[in-house]
């Protein structure tokens, strides 16, 4: 059994003052036990995508960098994994939407980039992200191994399956979900927890940004798509769900989805299929209600 911790809280408008709270929180996690704490998309900064603003490319940081490496120093004296997720500055004018993963001794195990890069009104990740390039990392850790989907990413059934197929137990999905959609985005990580048969555990943005008011709402789901318990609620929280991860396994006895997977019927996916073209695809930018990604 292990227990992971779904770390909310409202940013404020410099990162030194996040971290500091986010080491603070990270404390109390560990206090309780926390084998992993995770944190919500972006957190070391203020919502900046909300705005379209040169200026904000300054907040980016390389990975290793000034905040990973102080994470690392809280996951080597407790013995825990953090997910972290940042604002990247990868070189050569390449900026990454990621999460970086540290093993409970410290290491970096790895760094996952946002593969689906949403761009709608308060969400303007295109301008300041490229779509990630390493792919969908299966991250090996102290408690097993970890996946990562970024916010956007989880409408994306393929990509869970794919870290699913790769072995992961545990999918971490950092949001930064605002306004009317709760319950759009349980029901996808819901689905997505049930066909493969893995743990989800969704860590929200909370507080009020400029426009946007984030609801929170973290939550972990079973491999049968059930909340653990009941989801946090709208203000900071350190939320702790235990579970077995060998539940993964005695699910999919069960459920035996991947066992009876036809491979050799899927080649089409990877293609441009016949009536594609009549999927209604927007043309350009969405200018209705608002939407998160």
């Amino acid at each position: 059994m292990v227990k992971v911790a779904g770390i909310q809280f409202s940013t404020k408008g410099d990162v030194a003052s996040n971290l500091d709270k986010i080491l603070e929180l990270a404390a109390l996690a560990a206090e309780k036990g926390a084998d992993l704490v995770a944190f919500p998309e972006l957190c070391t900064t203020r919502w900046f995508p909300g705005r379209t603003r040169q200026a904000n490319f300054e907040l980016a940081e390389p990975i290793p960098g000034p905040s990973t490496d102080r994470l690392a120093r809280f996951a080597a004296d407790h013995s825990t994994v953090v997910v972290l997720p940042l604002f990247e500055d990868a070189g050569k004018g390449r900026f990454f939407n990621s999460a970086a993963v540290i093993d409970g001794d410290g290491s970096l195990a790895g760094v996952y980039r946002k593969v689906h890069i949403p761009n709608v009104m308060g969400w303007h990740e295109k301008f300041y992200f490229l779509p990630g390039d390493l792919g969908f990392p299966v991250f090996e850790t102290r408690i097993g191994k970890v996946g990562v989907q970024i916010s956007w990413d989880i409408y994306f059934p393929e990509a869970s399956r794919i870290l699913a197929l790769q072995g992961a137990r545990l999918v971490v999905v950092p949001t930064s979900n605002a306004y009317y959609n709760h319950e759009r985005w349980e029901r996808m990580m819901a689905g997505n927890a049930l066909a493969n048969g893995v743990f989800f555990l969704r860590v929200n943005r909370v507080g009020r940004e400029e426009k946007q008011a984030f609801y929170g709402k973290t939550f972990c789901m079973n491999p049968h798509g059930e909340l653990i318990q009941k989801a946090a609620g709208l203000r900071d929280s350190v939320h702790i769900s235990v579970i077995d991860l060998d539940d993964v396994l005695r699910t999919r006895e069960e459920w035996a989805f991947f066992r009876d997977r036809r491979e050799d019927q899927y080649d089409g996916i990877r293609e441009r299929l016949p009536g594609a073209d009549s999927l209604g695809l927007p043309s350009g930018l969405y200018s209705g209600r608002v939407m998160d990604g």
